[in-house]
């Protein structure tokens, strides 16, 4: 009963423990952009995932199972100590506890390098785990190149770098059982030892042979118990050996997430409170701003190289005043919008955004469409963290006739309505012009002021991709685009407006101008026809360019 109690407590520890680390974590990790930048920009903690999931599990149920003897150890070890100068002086304690810190200075010297391993070992198990995660989501690819062979030699390679880790941990390792054996083996003939030393010097010799016999026993009891509550904790070097490796990797993560988590209050991580994720598309604006973004001599280099990308940009975005870019591939597009979402800072220069993320202010439709885990209900409203509380019926028929104006009325049916929970993954079921469309059915629940899209339509015919546009510029949308198609190089006037300079100098309303298309004419980019202006900008290597 005993027994079963103390695994209970055991298993409700690890429960508490893991809880509490989690969360701990998460909140670090999910702060502001940290997890963008733990994965995206920095590589010095592999696998922050499986640091997380995986080795937060494994070191809190190591702990949970030390747990009982660790609590229980210091009140046996103190009662049987006090027994065992009662029946053998000073000498029988003073063995014992001498022996039991020989054993532990020579287990922690076998149990460095197995640290060390351990860690290695995680590693590779977590880029082991992470090539399977990626066949799994690149699948159909894969299928496509048939790459089934190809991939099997891969993932086999990384096996057996795990593998060969492995039995080069289990070598270290046996050295560490031998010593802790060993250990055990002595201990049972100190317990001898130290009930004979007393026995052949005399000190007992006035006693009969029954009182020998019964004083004997007695000591040999309390020594071997004494000498049972070490060796049990020498056993748990295994164990511990094994905490010592996660807790060097999660300690490693924690470190590394406190260091960004004050970066982020210092300003250099916008904070997650930057997004306006509680405020419904219904309300009104705390504060109307008619500019977006404000550039001044912007120079963009990737965090990873001192290449520039951009250089002496100058630019304002105001309401209104829908924006383009295009080049070519490599020049810095995608670059730019970081830069505007605040995913990078800019090398030089400075870059302010004088409105929220969020509904009334700026939503960032990314190059690959993010769709979280549930309903069709909050894919639609994402990133918003709950359903809006005047939603109903009113909030149900503004989702239908986003979804039918983005042409996925047929998507309700095949999820069984909004809020049918699906078990499947959204990126396997919807085609890449679906996620495309669903995406934009998001931007028009959400209805920013300020949609910034990196090549948002590219899985999209151009008379879909006109209608999209459309429908967001009714509902009050400013665009700034990246798009890499030919018709959106074709919109006129304003592409022999740039000019090619090293040393750009400013010129009133240059790159800026109205943009008048008759009815009769064919419309290459038929979304920005109507607007009130338009700005066309061609990024290029070293090339500077400057907006007024």
């Amino acid at each position: 009963m005993l027994k079963s109690f103390d695994q209970f407590t055991c298993n409700l520890l690890y429960v508490s423990w893991r809880k509490d680390l989690t969360e701990h974590l998460h909140h670090l990790y999910f702060r502001g952009r940290v997890y963008y930048t733990l994965n995206v920009l920095r590589d010095d903690v592999d696998n922050p995932d499986q640091r997380i999931s995986q080795d937060v599990e494994r070191f809190c149920r190591q702990l949970s199972s030390m747990a009982s003897q660790l609590i229980i150890s210091p009140f046996t070890l103190g009662y049987y100590t006090y027994q065992c100068f009662q029946s053998t002086g000073w000498l029988g304690p003073v063995s014992i506890f001498g022996y039991f810190i020989l054993g532990t200075v020579v287990n922690k010297m076998l149990m460095g390098p197995i640290v060390a391993k351990l860690v290695q070992q995680e590693k590779l198990e977590g880029d082991f785990r992470f090539k399977h995660m990626q066949i799994r989501v690149n699948a159909e690819p894969a299928a496509f190149f048939r790459a089934g062979h190809v991939e099997h030699m891969r993932t086999d390679r990384r096996l057996q770098r795990l593998l060969q880790t492995q039995r080069e941990l289990m070598s270290k390792e046996l050295w560490l059982y031998i010593g802790i054996n060993t250990f055990d083996y002595l201990g049972s003939i100190l317990s001898y030892v130290v009930i004979a030393i007393p026995i052949f010097s005399g000190v007992y010799g006035d006693l009969s042979p029954t009182e020998l016999s019964t004083l004997v026993s007695k000591n040999a009891f309390v020594c071997i118990y004494l000498i049972s509550c070490f060796t049990r904790l020498i056993d748990l070097s295994t164990t511990l050996s094994d905490v010592a490796g996660y807790t060097h990797r999660i300690g490693e993560l924690q470190e590394t997430l406190l260091d960004m988590s004050l970066k982020s209050q210092d300003g250099e991580l916008l904070d997650e409170s930057e997004w306006d994720s509680h405020r419904a598309p219904g309300w009104p604006a705390a504060e109307p701003a008619d500019t977006a973004f404000l550039l001044d001599r912007v120079c963009i280099s990737a965090p990873s190289s001192n290449k520039p990308l951009i250089k002496d940009l100058s630019l304002k975005i105001s309401e209104g005043q829908s924006l383009l870019i295009t080049g070519n591939t490599g020049t810095g597009k995608t670059s730019l919008l970081r830069v505007l979402g605040g995913l990078w800072a800019s090398t030089r220069g400075s870059m302010q955004m004088l409105v929220d993320f969020g509904p009334h202010g700026v939503l960032f439709l990314p190059q690959k469409p993010f769709f979280t885990d549930g309903t069709l209900r909050e894919q639609v409203i994402y990133p918003l963290k709950e359903i809006y509380p005047d939603s109903g019926s009113t909030d149900d028929e503004r989702i239908m006739r986003f979804l039918e104006l983005a042409g996925l009325s047929d998507l309700v049916a095949r999820t069984e309505g909004l809020d049918h929970q699906v078990d499947w993954n959204w990126y396997d079921v919807l085609s890449p012009g679906e996620m495309q469309r669903l995406s934009f059915a998001r931007l028009f629940y959400l209805q920013p002021k300020y949609a910034v899209l990196d090549e948002a339509t590219s899985a999209l015919t151009e008379e879909v991709e006109s209608e999209l546009y459309r429908v967001g510029q009714q509902l009050g949308i400013t665009f700034i685009s990246v798009g890499h198609r030919r018709s959106l190089e074709k919109v006129p006037v304003l592409t022999e407006r740039l000019r090619r300079r090293k040393n750009p100098v400013a010129e009133p309303g240059w790159g800026q101008r109205p943009l008048k298309m008759g009815a009769d004419r064919k419309k290459p980019f038929a979304p920005y026809s109507n607007m009130v202006t338009v700005c066309l900008i061609r990024v290029h290597m070293h090339l500077g360019i400057h907006l007024a």
